[in-house]
């Protein structure tokens, strides 16, 4: 080496390090932040319920009478809130998965146009989900 090289001294560096679960109520999270990290977990919460959904469907439809068990067992409080928490993920992960694919075509993807479209996901979620929520539990 020349000793040029040599006598370069080193910059120093930020430390860098992992955010530990204890760390997450002293870090602020951006409206983007939120909405991916709500599409992975209505993602999976989607697939983790996938089965069961339809091992129901599939004996709803046998019979009338399945039919009609199945009915009621949805009209139970706990079920619907239990529905309208897979109706959200749905909702959550509908609407954030377009977000994506404009941004994946370079569409929104300056920061304000950025904050503007995450806000607008979990504000137009919200709403689609207390829409449904309210036919759920039969207000109209």
């Amino acid at each position: 080496m020349s000793e040029a090289v040599k006598e370069v001294p080193k910059k120093e560096r930020p430390e860098i390090r992992n955010i530990h679960v204890t760390d997450l109520m002293n870090y602020i999270m951006t409206p983007g932040a939120w909405v991916s990290i709500l599409h992975r977990v209505s993602g999976a919460a989607i697939f983790l319920m996938l089965p069961f959904l339809l091992y129901l469907f599939q004996h709803s439809v046998q019979s009338e009478m399945s039919y009609d068990y199945f009915k009621g067992i949805l009209a139970h409080p706990l079920a619907k809130l239990v529905l309208l928490g897979l109706i959200w993920a749905y909702m959550h992960h509908f609407c954030a998965g377009f977000r994506h694919l404009f941004m994946d075509m370079h569409i929104g993807i300056e920061k304000a146009s950025s904050r503007q479209s995450a806000v607008s996901v979990l504000v137009v979620s919200l709403i689609l989900t207390a829409l449904a929520g309210l036919k759920l539990f039969g207000v109209f």
